[in-house]
């Protein structure tokens, strides 16, 4: 039996985040292999979608301090809400608390069927940036969870994002569904190296560092570039490749200009391109990856699927499935500890290697797989539900 799902998200392309990345690839493939999916997002100015499935835009402006993202209206999008309500939805999965997800809690209550709501972010790290005070910060935490106590069914992406929701105060049942990619380790090699030593004057042999994501200073950017400022005090030879956009990016460059970085370090901005975006996560030697405010990177498992191993701080949420020289590495969260872990690995290139081909063994997962399983539990939940039952038997 086919079913029709709504998928609810603050953030869609072409904002380029892992949340708009999950919710794309939900919608990809459930569309097409199990039913219709819907994606139901904020209006995004002059973009036109381009999918093999429909998305629902309602009405946001400019959202101040977090470019390029918009604060969704849908309390005044009443041709939206009139649309969403014609739609014979057999669930609804939200991935957001926020304008989206109020959005989908009213229309499930309408519709008298069954929404999941799925945890993806650090809410506490974004309401003490924008707001500058815990108490304002922990009094919306408790808004987002008592949002998620109103869902029928919450998930997490992995363990450890659990264990955060968990210490943010929600106290009812908890679902694991993580999160895959949709690259395919398709790339030579050899002819990968001839690209970038044509298009970007990258030479085989030189040493490639990649960070891709949001250029926001929770991605802890400043230790990156803190630590490539010691190597290359160090007489260190490397190359390092910012890809993404964000409030930071800015003062980012700024950084890299004081630090006379500026033949080493580069600042590429958004890659919207995801055939480029793996070339250039498969030509990289080392994933950096710092953050201690993501649950469960996806850029982690784009770099394992191509065979590139990524550096982490121990005991963040990011690391888990990472242990240290096995299929990655990690470190203490310090300028020094980072260089010196970017150091010692990257002294046996063959090392990097192996690491990097355990990685894709054990932390690539494709998107199809992923949605295989989600299918089965939206059917088994949609089986299960009243509105269900009232009308299939």
């Amino acid at each position: 039996m086919k079913f029709t799902v709504g998928l609810f998200n603050d953030s869609y392309y072409p904002i380029m985040d892992g949340v708009a990345n999950t919710v794309r690839n939900y919608a990809y493939w459930y569309n097409k292999k199990y039913g219709k999916s819907y994606v139901i997002t904020p209006k995004f100015p002059k973009y036109i979608d381009h999918e093999e499935f429909e998305v629902i835009r309602y009405i946001s402006t400019n959202l101040p301090l977090r470019y390029p993202y918009r604060l969704g209206m849908p309390i005044i999008a009443n041709q939206t809400k009139k649309m969403i309500k014609q739609i014979d939805f057999d669930i609804l999965h939200v991935h957001c608390p926020f304008s989206s997800g109020k959005l989908a809690l009213n229309l499930a209550k309408d519709k008298h069927i069954p929404v999941i709501a799925s945890f993806h972010s650090k809410f506490y790290e974004d309401f003490k940036q924008i707001l500058k005070n815990d108490f304002l910060a922990k009094l919306a935490l408790k808004k987002v969870i008592a949002f998620y106590e109103k869902a029928d069914y919450v998930w997490t992406v992995n363990d450890s994002t659990t264990k955060t929701l968990r210490e943010y105060g929600f106290k009812g049942k908890i679902e694991v569904m993580p999160n895959g990619t949709d690259f395919y380790n398709n790339i030579n090699n050899h002819e990968n190296n001839d690209f970038f030593h044509k298009n970007y004057q990258i030479s085989p042999n030189e040493l490639i560092f990649l960070f891709v994501g949001q250029h926001i200073w929770q991605k802890n950017l400043k230790l990156i570039i803190e630590s490539l400022n010691i190597l290359k005090k160090g007489n260190f030879k490397f190359k390092m490749y910012f890809i993404g956009e964000g409030y930071a990016k800015n003062d980012l460059s700024l950084i890299v200009k004081k630090y006379n970085l500026t033949n080493q370090v580069f600042i590429m901005g958004k890659i919207t391109d995801r055939q480029l975006l793996k070339r250039f996560f498969a030509r990289a030697n080392l994933f950096l990856f710092p953050s201690t405010y993501d649950t469960s990177g996806i850029v982690i498992k784009e770099a394992a699927m191509v065979k590139t191993p990524s550096i982490v701080i121990e005991g963040t949420n990011a690391q888990e499935g990472i242990v240290d020289g096995v299929n990655g590495f990690t470190c203490k969260e310090s300028y020094k500890s980072f260089a010196d872990k970017i150091k010692l690995v990257c002294q046996d290139k063959q090392f990097l290697k192996l690491n990097g081909e355990k990685a894709q063994e054990t932390l690539a997962l494709s998107w199809e797989s992923i949605i295989d399983k989600v299918a089965d539990r939206y059917e088994e939940i949609i089986m299960n539900s009243n509105n269900f039952k009232k009308t299939y038997y």
